[in-house]
This record gives C-alpha cells, sequence and structure tokens, in this order.
C-alpha cells in the first residue's frame, strides 16, 4: 500500500472507523442487560481484533498506536450513559471533561509526530528481529491486546466515579488537582522535547533542561499520574471502589518494569554519556539530581 503520510492518516482512520463498527457490533451482541464492564470488555476485543487486521495489512504494528489515548474518549462518556440516573452530576461532567482533556491532547500529540507507515516504532523494529516469523502472533498478544487490557484496568475508575450521585467533596479536589496536574506536565514534558529533538536532531545531546532536568521520563509520569488521578475520583465517588486502583497499579508497573528500562538501554546504546546520566537523574518521579 502506499505509504505517504496523508494515505498513512487516512488507513489509520479506516482502521479505527473499522474498529468503532466492530466494538458497536460487540456492544449489540453482548445485548443491554450485560454489566457494563463486560460490554466494554467485549467491544474492547472487537475494536482491538480489526485495528489489528489493519496492522497486518499495512505491516505495521504502528497502526494501533493511538488506540491508548482514543479508547478511554469512548469509554468514559459510554459509562456516564449507561449507569448514570439520566440526570448529570458534577463528578460525572468533571471526570469525563478530563478524561477529554487528556485523550485528545495525546491524540494529536501522536498525529503531530506521525512519519507516516513507512515508519514503525524501534521497539516493535526489535521484536521483528527477535521473532521472525512468530511476530504478527507476537504483536497480537504483546503489541495489541496487551495494551488494550491495560487501557480497560485503567479505566476501572469509571465506573464507581461516574455511577455515584454523592456530591463532590475533599478528594475529589485532590483527584482535580493529581489529573490535571498529569496532563499539563505530561503536555509540557512532550513540547520540552520535541523542541529539544528539533533543535539537535542528529546529535548525541542529552536531553536534561525543563523537566526532564528532574526526571528521565516526566512525560512517563504524567501520564502515571493521569491513572491514579481517575483513582482517587473513584475512591470519593466510593471509599469500597478501592479494588479498582488494580489498572494504575498494573500501568505504573508497565512503564516502570519494561517503558523505561527499554528506553534507558536504547538511549544508553546510542548516547555515551547517558549511564552517568541516568546515576543523576530520577527515572520516574520528578526529584532534584544527584551531583
Amino acid at each position: 500500500m502506499a505509504r505517504s503520510r496523508a494515505r498513512s492518516f487516512l488507513w489509520v482512520l479506516a482502521a479505527y472507523v473499522a474498529g468503532l463498527a466492530a466494538a458497536f457490533a460487540a456492544v449489540r451482541w453482548v445485548g443491554a442487560g450485560a454489566h457494563p464492564l463486560a460490554v466494554i470488555a467485549w467491544a474492547d476485543l472487537a475494536a482491538t481484533l480489526a485495528v489489528f487486521v489493519f496492522s497486518v495489512v499495512a505491516n505495521n504494528s504502528s497502526v494501533y498506536d493511538p488506540y491508548w489515548s482514543v479508547a478511554p474518549l469512548l469509554i468514559a462518556p459510554f459509562i456516564a450513559v449507561t449507569v448514570g440516573s439520566g440526570a448529570l452530576f458534577a463528578r460525572q461532567v468533571l471526570v469525563v471533561a478530563l478524561v477529554g482533556a487528556w485523550g485528545l491532547r495525546l491524540t494529536y500529540h501522536w498525529a503531530r509526530g506521525f512519519a507516516g507507515l513507512h515508519h514503525e516504532d524501534w521497539r516493535y523494529v526489535e521484536f521483528r528481529q527477535k521473532v521472525g516469523r512468530l511476530y504478527w502472533l507476537v504483536s497480537l498478544a504483546g503489541l495489541h491486546l496487551f495494551p488494550t487490557v491495560q487501557v480497560y484496568l485503567g479505566c476501572l475508575p469509571l465506573l464507581p466515579a461516574l455511577a455515584s450521585p454523592r456530591p463532590l467533596g475533599p478528594l475529589d479536589a485532590l483527584a482535580t488537582l493529581v489529573t490535571l496536574g498529569a496532563v499539563i506536565v505530561e503536555a509540557v514534558a512532550d513540547e520540552q522535547l520535541r523542541g529539544f529533538r528539533r533543535a539537535k536532531e542528529g546529535g548525541d545531546e542529552i536531553m536534561a533542561s525543563g523537566l526532564w532536568a528532574y526526571s528521565r521520563h516526566p512525560n512517563y509520569f504524567g501520564e502515571v499520574s493521569f491513572w491514579w488521578g481517575l483513582y482517587l475520583f473513584a475512591l470519593a465517588a466510593d471509599p469500597a471502589a478501592w479494588w479498582t486502583g488494580a489498572g494504575a497499579l498494573s500501568i505504573t508497573l508497565m512503564f516502570a518494569l519494561f517503558s523505561i528500562p527499554a528506553l534507558d538501554r536504547r538511549s544508553a546504546e546510542r548516547r555515551p554519556a547517558y549511564r552517568a546520566h541516568m546515576t543523576r537523574v530520577s527515572a520516574l518521579v520528578p526529584w532534584f539530581p544527584r551531583r
């Protein structure tokens, strides 16, 4: 297939239209009487499989990349409509708005950096080299379904947060501060890195200014904090919803144990001074650098 940026965008758009159609079909198949979490699970699975088909045809797993930020944009209002009583609560409006701000910002950030389907994420390229003919099985399980499960778990707090008519309280204020702060931190970190890359393209300099002076991955810190903010909304709505923190915990572990080590390893291989940088600057949580 053609790989120009414009045509690549159209291909990705077609993949997500197909994914949306598959999700709606799954919702109708499951039926109105099913639990909302079951409906979302089946819809997520159907949408992911539809996008996966487009990845295979394009021979590029990066078709899936925007799913992380697009799916919650639909999940949040679906839950609000499904479990709500018909009247809008302040927490519903606040949470859906924050999820919208996060999802739209992150999707826009992906779109700005999308070079086209001639390019594939370096991590996927490494998987191709390691697993050979098994690549598409690995891609289905690890690069498509696994992130979908992570996003699904991360959205668990939305159920109690959007179902409860309990008035806003102090914990909601903290949740708003954490969630909105997370969106701002991630946006600022992404903009700082974007500017650095454009100014230093092709060099071996290390990003160590702005938020990046206090964390090697402040954008990931913002991302992780966003999911913990949603969890705080769940606790504010229903203290018995402690179990929904499994999603934020799972996402935190994914970044801490897999994403950050992989990026640090790649940076250390490409930039000789990066290992010393790792000893000075915190991996995830911003903190004062060591001297």
